[in-house]
């Protein structure tokens, strides 16, 4: 609220949030943050113990519910390790989310869904920034992936046995340098042309927004090469 000019100071800011009804705040990487101005408002009578207990209460609550007090042993979470997050059922089951997830805008002449059979016959061309990255494929506030369970656009066909052609056009999402010649080159020869492209967190993340929501660089460039 201060860098929006809402409030004038951290005081200030504290009192506006906690009457507001915020009970927690995230301020990772304040060396002071707002909240600590809370006794002092609570000293001037800007806000009123009972307030403080209002809004801890059900902070607390749900924090005891998560068993973020128990000891250790108490938790059954506590003794898990990649050998059963990444266990096949879990791999699966994450195999399945994603592809129930998949919003399908426009299909013409029905084109999709490519079917694994008919690959082995067909030439697929996959191009595009985000084609065989697996760093950008993450999002804002992402884990941070053991790279053997990455599966890029580009690594995922050619494990169905396609013959599968790759091109970047674009080393990065900002796509300032494009080369041109190596894309028309890939897709000219290919049956089919997955063309990969968007953001990630090197063009936009939280605090970092953009004035519109055209693609980077030279990727719309890159798309109509492609279809062309």
């Amino acid at each position: 609220m201060l860098g929006h000019h809402y409030t004038h100071s951290f005081l200030e800011t504290a009192v506006a949030s906690v009457n507001a009804g915020c009970n927690l705040e995230l301020s990772y990487g304040m060396r002071n943050n707002v909240f600590m101005r809370i006794p002092q408002a609570l000293a001037m009578g800007n806000i009123t113990l009972q307030m403080l207990r209002d809004r801890v209460r059900p902070l607390f609550y749900t924090r005891m519910r998560l068993g973020e007090f128990d000891p250790p042993a108490m938790n059954p979470y506590s003794s898990l390790d990649l050998s059963v997050v990444q266990s096949p059922k879990h791999r699966n089951l994450s195999l399945e989310a994603a592809v129930k997830s998949f919003v399908l805008l426009k299909n013409v002449r029905g084109t999709l869904p490519l079917r694994a059979q008919d690959l082995s016959s067909q030439h697929l061309a996959v191009v595009g920034p985000f084609a065989d990255n697996p760093r950008v494929l993450f999002g804002d506030y992402a884990p941070v992936p053991e790279p053997q369970y990455i599966y890029t656009p580009r690594r995922g066909l050619e494990m169905l046995g396609a013959n599968v052609s790759f091109a970047a056009g674009c080393s990065e999402p900002r796509c300032k340098l494009y080369s041109r010649a190596e894309l028309v080159r890939v897709v000219g020869a290919a049956d089919v042309v997955l063309v990969c492209l968007g953001t990630g967190v090197d063009v936009e993340t939280e605090a970092k927004d953009r004035s519109d929501l055209s693609l980077p660089g030279h990727q719309l460039e890159l798309l109509q090469d492609a279809v062309q």
